[in-house]
């Protein structure tokens, strides 16, 4: 039913007339050719999922909206605490203490009223995820946690879901995109959960805020192309971005998915797992 839904919601938006307000809102994405004005109606017919408000959810929101995609929606348990503010430029001083997707949704609603913004407080767990994810046309993860980063990549590739994985520690960043049937999975990569202490915690060595801008936002042009059916996504392939040497590296990933305990030919992995959802911000560098 959620699916029929939405496909309804993209078939109506297709056909419905940009207003005078819209078409100065977005008036510099209606003059290029990759998207006009049959490229915007496509945004604001889309739906995208954002599981986690912090770091890397904050810019890739404000770029979503400002974008215009129709529907957004945000997933995180958390209250905004001062220690979020170095990194996580959505919540400002007078959102201490208060829900992040909550806090994010005020910010998206004063920035561009066209967007339906959903929330919900809640960690992504096996129990919730199916109907967290099912309705949205596309999936960032944004958590800090390995746990729920194999937990989202199990369920996307069971469900079909695309979905752009990120994470960003010190001065680095990573992302990928996962689209059903074209690429390896999140799985296919890093195979398992790594064991406690074999990966820095952020608190240990840090993060700086603008890495998270970059890698945040680079995950948000991942669903704007998707939507958009333009450019290459970064599907088969890893990015990596290194702020101090300012390098970023696309290195092509194993085409031989055969033997993945999740999209293989014969995968291990037919059941949801709720990892302990340990402190990390999800880089395997």
């Amino acid at each position: 039913l959620g699916q029929s839904f939405s496909a309804l919601i993209f078939i109506l938006g297709v056909f419905m007339n940009l207003t005078y307000e819209q078409n100065k809102r977005y008036s510099r994405q209606l003059v290029m050719k990759e998207i006009g004005e049959s490229g915007q109606k496509k945004l604001l017919s889309s739906s995208v999922l954002v599981i986690g408000a912090g770091g890397l959810g904050s810019p890739a929101l404000m770029y979503l909206a400002s974008a215009g995609v129709g529907t957004i929606g945000i997933a995180d348990a958390d209250e905004v605490d001062v220690s979020n503010l170095q990194r996580q430029v959505i919540h400002n001083c007078a959102d201490i203490g208060k829900a992040k997707v909550e806090s994010a949704k005020e910010k998206i609603n004063k920035l561009n009223p066209d967007v339906n913004v959903k929330t919900y407080k809640t960690y992504v767990n096996s129990e919730n995820i199916a109907e967290l994810i099912s309705d949205y046309d596309f999936v960032l993860d944004c958590t800090d946690n390995f746990g729920s980063k194999f937990l989202i990549n199990d369920y996307c590739v069971k469900a079909e879901k695309p979905f752009c994985h990120a994470g960003v520690v010190g001065f680095e960043g990573q992302l990928m995109t996962y689209i059903p049937h074209k690429s390896p999975c999140y799985r296919c990569v890093f195979e398992e959960e790594p064991k406690a202490g074999d990966v820095p915690l952020p608190k240990e060595v840090g993060v700086i805020s603008a890495a998270c801008g970059v890698t945040g936002s680079l995950q948000a042009m991942e669903a704007i192309k998707y939507i958009l059916g333009k450019g290459d996504l970064l599907t088969g392939y890893l990015l990596t971005y290194d702020a101090l040497k300012m390098e970023f590296r696309k290195i092509k990933l194993p085409s031989n998915t055969h033997n993945c305990a999740v999209c293989g030919d014969h995968p291990t992995i037919t059941k949801l797992i709720d990892y302990e959802q340990a402190e990390c911000d999800g880089v395997h560098l």
